[in-house]
């Protein structure tokens, strides 16, 4: 981990302006508002716990990383920077099957849709941070031939938006 820089925080601050955009949009449409925001709020935490336990336990697959406050925090800013990538996906699908609870019908089409784009999502922003020297590997982290890049982060958002999306509606059909 190198130290923090403003450009870093640049993609992150737009993700932000979209997913704010799309919430209101959606929130303005739905139907029982209420529940509109409990499952966004769910989803808020699901993504936030999930993420910081991947980014806790891949600590070790990153260079001059170690278990300090000064990684842990890192791995917290990072996890919420993730929260964001979980909500663009979730209103990008919300957007192009025009259904906010699109999860609720998941077949394997859908599914593998968000397998692909979040794992292509996550080789695209690898490869930036580590051309911009973000953050490197440590040699026992396994890389993907051709791009180089991580195969844990690349799970991480091959696995965890499924799992968030799925946990939060049934979490949700639960209240």
């Amino acid at each position: 981990m190198n130290e923090l820089q403003p450009i870093i925080f640049f993609i992150p601050l737009i993700v932000l302006i979209i997913v704010c955009t799309l919430y209101f949009i959606f929130l303005k449409k739905a139907a029982n508002k209420k529940t509109f925001k409990k499952f966004i709020f769910i989803m808020i935490f699901f993504a936030f716990l999930l993420n910081l336990a991947w980014e806790l336990i891949q600590i070790p697959l990153y260079k001059n990383s170690v278990y300090d406050i000064d990684h842990i925090a890192f791995c917290a800013l990072a996890s919420l920077a993730d929260v964001l990538m979980v909500l663009l996906l979730y209103f990008g699908f919300s957007v192009i099957f025009k259904d906010p609870f699109w999860m609720q019908d998941l077949k394997l089409k859908r599914l593998l849709l968000l397998v692909v784009i979040g794992g292509a999502g996550a080789v695209l922003f690898e490869m930036r941070h580590l051309s911009s020297g973000s953050w490197g590997y440590n040699d026992s982290m396994p890389l993907i031939p051709v791009v180089n890049v991580g195969i844990s982060p690349v799970l991480q958002f091959m696995i965890l938006p499924l799992l968030i999306f799925s946990l939060s509606y049934k979490r949700l059909k639960k209240l």
